[in-house]
């Protein structure tokens, strides 16, 4: 095997139980996104964009799901010999074997593949995020700068920025403070949880770590403190585009709606960038005789007899005749039948409302209506 410049290490065995039923069956990175994406292929898109070719997966909750779509990465054109993407959950060992204890852990216990593929730089990435990276640009930050480890980050607003672990760098960019969730923050460059680490660094990092009792084998919480404490060179490479962690049915439902309109925050349909998925070939969508479709993302195979406005509707949803649908995301097969309303909902894939039901509201200080995956909800139900 061929000595590999840069590899990915992606984090992508969160639960994500913020998103409640969504995440009750599947890992937050496999829940669906976008009509016919999940969220895992953000990340993945950005690797093969960047040319990232040799991508670790470390799955641990739900996996299945996960396994099955990745499949040999073909979709994202990562399925080189010499490369492509890897599944790496937890394993046995004659020693035993454990769930990864937290995001530096989770890479410890891979610490193999790592040397296997032999890599000047490793990536850490996270499968939960949303947006659009060239991380080859942030490698040429990282040689440029001689650095031990960069860190992406971005500029958030100040009275949200307690809610973030916030980098403090000097002019240079050179990274003074690490601070999580500061009460009294001192910057606004709030660290993305996107690194490149130099490879020998990283694997010398972990091995301490490793056998700290006191650590939690966290990358914000205890590597990262280690190495500026160590004074090793930290660097900030900032980034100004979208990007979102969809980690609450509210933030997963607000960035859904941000991909509609005609300029629309997050631009799917990018062709110099492309998105890519795994979603398996479906027939066109159908909108019947009495069908309405305004400003709505439509995935192959619905078919729309009722209306649909302000939605996201997934590969093969289904919307009956005088149904409405709005302000809605439908995930993969799920059924709106006749002459039920939806508003401000999400329906989980293959999740059945049935005929004239009521479901959501309008009213935007109440909670997002959720409906897990393969539930029905019956007439006279709310």
């Amino acid at each position: 095997m061929s000595k590999k410049e840069c590899i990915a290490m992606l984090l992508a065995g969160g639960q994500g139980s913020r998103l409640g039923a969504l995440t009750s069956n599947v890992a937050k990175p496999a829940v669906s996104f976008g009509g016919k994406f999940r969220i895992i292929d953000f990340a993945l898109s950005n690797c093969a964009n960047s040319n990232v070719d040799t991508v670790g997966v470390l799955t641990q909750y739900r996996p299945y799901l996960l396994h099955s779509y990745i499949g040999t990465g073909e979709a994202w054109n990562l399925d080189e010999r010499d490369g492509g993407v890897s599944i790496l959950p937890p394993y046995a060992t004659q020693t035993g074997g454990a769930w990864y204890e937290g995001t530096a852990d989770a890479v410890t216990q891979n610490l193999g593949y790592i040397e296997q593929n032999d890599p000047e730089y490793v990536l850490i990435l996270s499968g939960d995020q949303l947006y659009r990276m060239d991380y080859a640009d942030m490698l040429a930050t990282h040689k440029k700068n001689n650095a031990d480890l960069t860190i992406a980050v971005m500029p958030v607003p100040w009275e949200e920025a307690s809610r973030f672990g916030i980098i403090t760098a000097d002019d240079e960019g050179r990274i003074t403070k690490f601070t999580e969730k500061p009460k009294k923050p001192d910057s606004n460059l709030a660290s993305m949880g996107i690194y490149i680490f130099t490879a020998d660094l990283l694997l010398k990092a972990l091995r301490e770590d490793a056998v700290d009792q006191q650590s939690e084998h966290d990358f914000g919480n205890n590597i990262i403190p280690k190495l500026l404490a160590d004074d090793k060179r930290l660097f900030t490479y900032e980034f100004n585009g979208f990007w979102r962690d969809v980690g609450t049915i509210s933030s997963y439902h607000e960035t859904s709606m941000d991909l509609l309109g005609p300029n629309p925050a997050f631009d799917i349909f990018d062709d110099d960038f492309p998105v890519m998925s795994n979603t398996s070939t479906r027939p066109p969508s159908f909108v019947g005789r009495n069908g309405e479709v305004d400003d709505c993302l439509v995935s192959n195979g619905c078919t729309i007899l009722g209306k649909a406005k302000h939605s996201i509707l997934s590969t093969d949803a289904y919307i009956g005749e005088r149904a409405t649908v709005e302000d809605s995301v439908l995930l993969p097969g799920a059924v709106v039948k006749d002459g039920a309303h939806v508003v401000r909902a999400i329906l989980g894939e293959n999740a059945v409302v049935e005929e004239n039901v009521s479901l959501g509201s309008v009213d935007a200080t109440k909670d997002t209506a959720v409906i897990g995956n393969d539930v029905v909800v019956g007439k006279g139900e709310n």
